[in-house]
C-alpha cells in the first residue's frame, strides 16, 4: 500500500510545536553538556523520522535511556562524512576562499539537508553518501527551493520569537520539518522509501 505523504504547509508548520506545549520544556536539556545534547540528538533523529512519515500530531514523547543511546550512535556514525566535509571544504578554502565560502553555501542548501536526512532515515554510515538521493533535488528542484525558502521562513519567524523565549525551543523542534517532509514525500513516490529503524535493535552499519 502507497502511503501519501501531504506536503506541510508554513501555518502549520508553526503551530506544530505548540500542540504540546509542555514538551518544549525539553529543550532545556541544552543546558547540560554532553548528555543533554546527546538525549537532544537522539530524540531530534526521532522526531524528523516522524516528519518523513508524515506525522503532524505535535512533538512525540521524550525517552531519556533510548535517546541518549541512538544520539551517540548516530554521532558516532556521522563522524566519517563530518571529517571528509571538512577535509574537502578545506582544501578548497587552501587554493580559494571565496570559491570554498560558494562552495560551502551551495553545499548546506542543496546537497547536505537531504544527505543528513537520508542518514537519520536509514542510521547507517554508507547512508551520509548515498549521493543518488540527491537526484529527487534535481528532479523536483522547483519543489526543492519552494521548501528552503519555507524553512527559512519560519526560521525568522521563529527567530524572532526568541524575544519571548518560546521561539528558541519551536525552533528546535521543527529545524527540519519541511526538508524531512520533502525526503518522505519523493522518497515514498520513487519507491526507495525505508523502513523507520526499530531504535530497540542493533542498527546495522
Amino acid at each position: 500500500m502507497v502511503i501519501i505523504i501531504e506536503n506541510i504547509s508554513l501555518s502549520d508548520a508553526f503551530r506544530y510545536p505548540f500542540k504540546k506545549p509542555k514538551r518544549l520544556l525539553y529543550a532545556l536539556l541544552l543546558l547540560i553538556p554532553i548528555f543533554g545534547w546527546l538525549i537532544l540528538f537522539g530524540y531530534l533523529v526521532r522526531l524528523i523520522n516522524e516528519f518523513i512519515e508524515g506525522r503532524y500530531e505535535g512533538p512525540i514523547k521524550l525517552n531519556i535511556i533510548d535517546d541518549m543511546s541512538l544520539g551517540f550512535t548516530i554521532f558516532l556514525k556521522s563522524l566519517p562524512f563530518i571529517i571528509v566535509y571538512v577535509i574537502v571544504i578545506s582544501a578548497v578554502n587552501y587554493f580559494s576562499e571565496t570559491f570554498g565560502i560558494l562552495l560551502n553555501l551551495l553545499l548546506s542548501v542543496f546537497v547536505i539537508p537531504i544527505l543528513q536526512v537520508n542518514f537519520y532515515r536509514k542510521q547507517t554510515i554508507k547512508s551520509y553518501f548515498e549521493f543518488d538521493v540527491l537526484n529527487i533535488v534535481k528532479d523536483n528542484l522547483g519543489s526543492y527551493v519552494a521548501v528552503i525558502l519555507k524553512q527559512y521562513a519560519l526560521t525568522i519567524i521563529f527567530l524572532i520569537l526568541s524575544i519571548v523565549l518560546i521561539g528558541i525551543p519551536a525552533l528546535f523542534f521543527t529545524g527540519t520539518i519541511f526538508v524531512a517532509n520533502f525526503y518522505g514525500k519523493y522518497t515514498e513516490a520513487k519507491n526507495i522509501f525505508v523502513s523507520k529503524p526499530e531504535y530497540e535493535d542493533q542498527v546495522p552499519v
